[in-house]
């Protein structure tokens, strides 16, 4: 598995942050961080973010939208 490079990173990390500020999560977000972070080794930080975006999710915090 390949490491994230440094641009995809940014990518992961603006794609949560309007996930988390807009507590909604459409379509085309999970795609994009679907396609983002397929095939690769998350670190640590980039776990969590994902963690935290399933447990709202689960929680009912962030709603999916289309």
């Amino acid at each position: 598995m390949d490491t994230i490079a440094s641009t995809d990173r940014n990518a992961i990390r603006r794609a949560v942050d309007r996930i988390l500020s807009s507590r909604q999560i459409s379509r085309q977000d999970q795609r994009t961080l679907m396609t983002l972070l397929s095939g690769h080794c998350l670190s640590s930080q980039e776990k969590l973010w994902v963690d935290r975006i399933y447990e709202d999710l689960h929680r009912g915090l962030i709603r999916a939208i289309d």
